[in-house]
This record gives structure tokens, C-alpha cells and sequence, in this order.
């Protein structure tokens, strides 16, 4: 049980137990209120990519939370991240998405800083006197910033957990899968985003991201016109398939598809048509030169990652995707596709094709999932039973070796993960 700053005690054991969460973790204001202050100002949060910003004074705007934040790379080609707030009188200085400049102009009174965050320039600076230092107010900045392959966090707490903590064995592995599809061991996430918001909580998005039983019938017309296309129906989301899902710790999950995948001929026949075209073998023969041959023809045959990063963060198919929480009932999501360093335009090209597919907004699936979001925050309107029920397959969950816990890709292992996390955050069980 804890109390919130008007008082109000929040008993998190009775909203959250082993298979089912009640509908206030969704809506109270208090509950959200709470969830900025144990997760977002304490724990790792996922702020960009370093490919995002890879030239010296390129920035982008993004958020610590509710708290906004610039992402920005100095002259000499170190990233930063700095609070978007003028140390004056506390108007944001960047407006823009993302963009080149060699530095951010307060426009309410013209202080000029720098973009690694100094304070360069005040109009009529002899107004403050002569013991005025400038270096006292340059732009403020979380106490812990830290990166993973590109993956670039910060924290506002001074102490706790390192990154490489946070993100746990199972999870890095995961994002190892997603990296070294590229020969270079990079990706490069330069498209643009699709932006989409929906009238929700930000967790229904962390939910939906490792949810393998939805597909099959939010995503029923998609799935139907790929059948007509190809012939066939896709398996992957079915109750008997080989495809599991993972609480990987920490709240991160995934839908695990490498038994799946490994044991499908047309995977196998996919990679096999590839080495046939002159640059399907050139990626070939890269990844091997830059893996190994067993680790370069199992990372094509796995094919990436399906993951939540908790609390912001989602790496799937061809994309990374971030949840900037805004209110208990409003959420805003963006999904960048990324790109393979060094892969042939051919494969990249068919990346972006496939992004377009389903995320774009002319895409045939997310916007399924933005309707669901929406609707569930209508029904968690009624009150008579408040319940939201996380229990399928918990009689049947295993623990793998390295403490994972799995469950059929349709099972709801994954969720209970996320929620036992929160739970222990929220209580403060674990230092994050």
C-alpha cells in the first residue's frame, strides 16, 4: 500500500493480482500521477537513437516522460540530452520535431545556447552585474544518460541500476537479433515516423506490442487479403503454433518466433530464392564475413525481434517505436522504420515496403489496433465489474533455464510479466 502526495492510500496488491489488473491502473489520475514519479523520473527511459541525430547539430525533440527533452549532437559529435526548458524563465526552446542548428534561441527573451547544452549568449548581459556567471545556467540534464547499441536512455535518478541491468541477458539478446541483421551491426533509424495517438492509457500499447492472440481477429482483414495474395494464411499467431511468448525480466517481453521460424520450410525457401539475386547473396556473404556463418544464417532465419523495452520502448519487425505518455486517457506512439547499415538497397527497400504494409497510414493494421485501444478505454467506463482478465495459459507457463518464464504465443505470459514489474515498481520492491 502507498500513499499518494493528496493523501490517498493506493493498495497496488488489491488492482493487480496474479491474473487479472483492475480498470483503475487504466484511468486514475493519482495511479498515472504516481507511475511518472516511480517510472518515468526514476527508472531507464528510452530517449532515441544515435542514428536519429548522426551529423554534428542535429537534434530531435522527444520526452522523459511528461517532461520534454532535446536529443541533440555538439560540434565534435557528441550526443546529449538536455532538458527543453530555458534556465531563465522556463519556456521550451526547441519547437521543431528534429532538425540542424548550431544551437536553440529562447524566443522569449533571446538567451542563446548552445547544443551541448551551453549557455553562449544573454541580451544586455550587463544588466546582471559583474559577478553574473553564464556557466551556472546552461540547459539542465538528466544525472544518467547511457546507451545500447545505438539505444540511447536516461534517467533521473542518480543512482540505481545501470543500463546494462536494466536491460537484462535475454532482452540484450533479443536486441542483438534486431542489430546484427545488419552487416555492420548497425541500424539506422532516418525515415521519418508515423505518428498515431489514441484516447487510451500508455500501457494498453505496451500490452498490444507482445499480444500473439489478438492478431487473428483484430487483424482478420489484413491476415484475409495476404491469404488471397499468397494462398496461404499465415500461422505464426495460431493456438498451436510453435511461437511463444517471454517475460524477459524487468518488464521487458517479446513473441518469440525462432522455433517457429526455424522450422518453417518457407522460411528456409524465402532465404534461399534471396541468395539466388546478386545482392541477396552479397547480403549473404556480408553477414557471414561480419558473424560467422551459423550466427549470420540464424539471425536471417529468426528475423529481428518482437519486443517491449519497459516502460517506452517497442523494437518489432522493421521498426522502433516509442509511447510518450501524456495523461492517464491520452497516449501518443511513434513508429520509426529503421534501415540495415550496409545492406543492399534491395533489402532495405523491401523493409520500408513492408513497414508501409501494415504501420503506415495507409498501412492495413495499425489502425485495428488504435480502434481496440480506444474501445477498451470506453468499456473500462463501466464499473459494475472492473476486472480485465490476464489468465490464459498461466496453468500451462514454463521457466526456461535462464529463469525466463514462456508461454504459448497466444498465452497471456507476457502481460502478467509486465504487470508484476509494475506492481513491484510501483511498490517499491526493486530499485530501478
Amino acid at each position: 500500500m502507498m500513499a499518494t502526495g493528496n493523501g490517498r492510500l493506493i493498495d497496488y496488491d488489491a488492482l493487480v493480482r496474479d491474473d487479472a489488473v483492475h480498470g483503475d491502473v487504466y484511468m486514475r489520475q493519482d495511479i498515472f500521477d504516481e507511475e511518472m514519479k516511480r517510472i518515468y523520473q526514476r527508472g531507464w527511459v528510452y530517449i532515441g537513437h544515435q542514428s536519429e541525430i548522426p551529423n554534428p547539430g542535429d537534434f530531435k525533440r522527444s520526452w522523459l516522460g511528461l517532461q520534454p527533452v532535446i536529443f541533440s549532437r555538439d560540434k565534435a559529435g557528441k550526443y546529449h540530452v538536455l532538458f527543453n526548458r530555458c534556465t531563465h524563465r522556463a519556456a521550451s526552446i526547441c519547437q521543431e520535431d528534429w532538425g540542424n542548428a548550431n544551437g536553440f534561441r529562447c524566443e522569449y527573451h533571446g538567451w542563446f545556447f548552445r547544443n551541448d547544452g551551453e549557455l553562449a549568449a544573454v541580451p544586455y548581459a550587463d544588466a546582471y552585474g559583474d559577478n553574473f556567471d553564464k556557466s551556472r545556467l546552461n540547459l539542465r540534464r538528466p544525472p544518467r544518460v547511457d546507451e545500447y547499441r545505438g539505444f540511447v536512455f536516461a534517467s533521473m535518478s542518480e543512482t540505481g541500476l545501470s543500463l546494462l541491468e536494466h536491460i537484462s541477458g535475454p532482452a540484450r539478446e533479443q536486441l542483438d537479433y534486431f542489430c546484427d541483421l545488419s552487416p555492420e551491426g548497425e541500424i539506422l533509424v532516418q525515415c521519418g515516423a508515423t505518428k498515431l495517438a489514441y484516447d487510451g492509457n500508455w500501457k494498453l500499447q505496451m500490452e498490444n506490442t507482445i499480444d500473439g492472440y489478438h492478431p487473428n481477429f483484430t487483424h482478420q482483414s489484413f491476415f484475409s487479403s495476404i491469404e488471397r495474395i499468397t494462398g496461404s494464411k499465415p500461422g505464426i499467431f495460431k493456438g498451436d503454433s510453435l511461437s511463444e511468448v517471454r517475460d524477459l525480466g524487468m518488464g521487458h517481453t517479446n513473441i518469440d518466433t525462432r522455433a517457429y521460424n526455424r522450422a518453417d520450410p518457407a522460411v528456409k525457401a524465402r532465404l534461399d530464392m534471396m541468395k539466388q539475386t546478386s545482392w541477396g547473396k552479397k547480403y549473404y556473404d556480408d553477414l557471414v564475413e561480419a558473424h560467422g556463418k551459423e550466427r549470420a544464417e540464424d539471425v536471417l532465419t529468426v528475423g529481428g525481434t518482437h519486443m517491449n523495452i519497459f516502460p517506452n520502448l517497442c523494437v518489432l519487425g522493421q521498426q522502433v517505436r516509442t509511447i510518450r505518455p501524456i495523461s492517464p486517457d491520452r497516449t501518443e506512439v511513434f513508429l520509426r522504420p529503421s534501415l540495415l547499415k550496409g545492406a543492399p538497397d534491395e533489402i532495405n527497400t523491401m523493409r520500408i515496403r513492408q513497414y508501409e504494409a501494415f504501420y503506415s497510414p495507409h498501412g492495413g493494421g495499425i489502425h485495428d489496433d488504435v480502434e481496440m485501444f480506444n474501445r477498451v478505454t470506453e468499456g473500462l467506463r463501466c464499473t459494475l465489474d472492473p476486472w480485465l482478465i490476464f489468465q490464459r495459459g498461466l496453468h500451462r507457463e514454463t521457466v526456461d533455464e535462464d529463469g525466463v518464464r514462456v508461454g504459448q504465443c497466444t498465452d497471456e505470459t507476457s502481460q502478467r510479466g509486465q504487470w508484476r514489474h509494475w506492481k513491484s515498481v510501483m511498490q517499491e520492491e526493486i530499485n530501478t
